[in-house]
């Protein structure tokens, strides 16, 4: 038996069944046997491979429209310029590569990661080696400047719980879905029907038998982001795998880039779910974007010419990867569509470019 899993039934049997968001915290971030908090989890060797990593084109027009974004405000002489959940620093060192021909913007950044994983931190000290990076485990630790932000893949490890629409003689509402111990593993069990005021304005969209996965620290990260913008100025970019509205069992698990049961070698895969892209607009009190497929987005920003600009020079083997990353990240049939991009910025002010309002 894991160490995990050990410590997961012995929770369950001195407080209960666990929520599903209990259960991917404690999977995801407990402090020694996270999975989050132990191992680097990106690339080949890893379990996942997020869009910085499969191409360089991602992370350059993501930068020059954080960019631009920053010109079309003019140019505050100094600001925040801050990515959570950074991975590896993959994503922010391209970004940094694009924009040392923009005046102005690498004299005018403070440069913030916003990381907890110590193994992640040190591997992002090596990517942005050569640049003043402060680190900080929470958004409201960042200072309150004009603020340009990006996060690719954060908002989809938040926790979620899950709730299942039923209803009999007496009740119409909600069974949670909660992690349960049977002879010494793990299994899903349901409690009982109850009304859940969180999910009063999503009874008019369900019907008996959908579920609905409710994600607590979403809104209030979206809130924390989009009040920095609209009070300093700023903008903000956040790609992630989702849709508008939630609704079904989304929860997966990935060891080494396969899905496996979530209930499986707890701490040992990571535990995503989709994000619900209207709650995130909901809550930002600055002005928001329409969410865009990433393929679109990526598209308007010419990810096609610079494609064709990096080909040129390239053969074989080579030639074929960059053709096979453009794919990857754009094709609807791949990351195009699956992947969303929603902006803020502060009222008065057009999106970073690429979007729309």
């Amino acid at each position: 038996m894991s160490a995990m899993l050990g410590h997961l039934l012995e929770r369950i049997n001195d407080t209960g069944p666990l929520t599903v968001a209990d259960y991917m915290s404690e999977c995801l971030l407990h402090p020694t046997l996270g999975y989050y908090t132990t191992r680097d989890p990106l690339g080949a060797a890893g379990d996942f491979t997020t869009a910085p990593e499969i191409s360089q084109m991602f992370g350059e027009l993501v930068g020059l429209s954080l960019a631009q974004s920053w010109l079309d405000q003019g140019a505050p002489s100094t600001f925040v310029l801050a990515e959570a959940g950074p991975g590896r620093g993959t994503l922010m060192a391209d970004m940094l590569r694009a924009t040392k021909a923009v005046p102005g913007f690498h004299a005018a950044m403070q440069l913030h990661l916003v990381e907890a994983s110590p193994v992640l931190r040190a591997r992002q000290q090596e990517a942005l080696a050569g640049y003043k990076v402060a680190w900080t485990k929470t958004l409201a630790e960042l200072p309150e400047a004009p603020l340009w932000f990006v996060a690719n893949e954060f908002f989809d490890a938040l926790p979620v719980r899950q709730f299942l629409r039923d209803s009999n003689d007496q009740h119409d509402g909600w069974r949670e879905k909660r992690v349960i111990a049977q002879d010494g593993e793990l299994g899903f069990a349901l409690g009982g029907i109850t009304p859940v005021a969180a999910l009063t304005h999503r009874m008019t969209d369900t019907v008996k038998g959908d579920l609905v996965e409710v994600c607590a620290p979403a809104a209030p990260l979206a809130e924390e982001i989009g009040r920095r913008i609209e009070a300093h100025g700023g903008a903000a970019l956040i790609f992630d795998y989702g849709d508008w509205r939630s609704k079904g069992d989304t929860l997966q698990a990935l060891k080494s880039h396969t899905k496996v049961n979530p209930l499986a070698g707890p701490g040992e895969a990571d535990l995503t779910a989709h994000v619900d892209f209207e709650v995130l607009a909901g809550a930002t009190p600055s002005a928001h974007s329409t969410m865009t497929p990433q393929g679109v987005f990526l598209e308007r920003l010419g990810i096609t010419q610079r494609a064709q600009a990096l080909a040129g020079g390239l053969e074989g083997a080579a030639l074929e990867d960059l053709i096979a990353a453009h794919r990857r990240l754009t094709h609807p049939e791949e990351m195009g569509t699956l992947f969303k991009v929603i902006g803020f910025c502060p009222h008065g002010h057009t999106p970073p470019p690429g979007l729309d309002i």
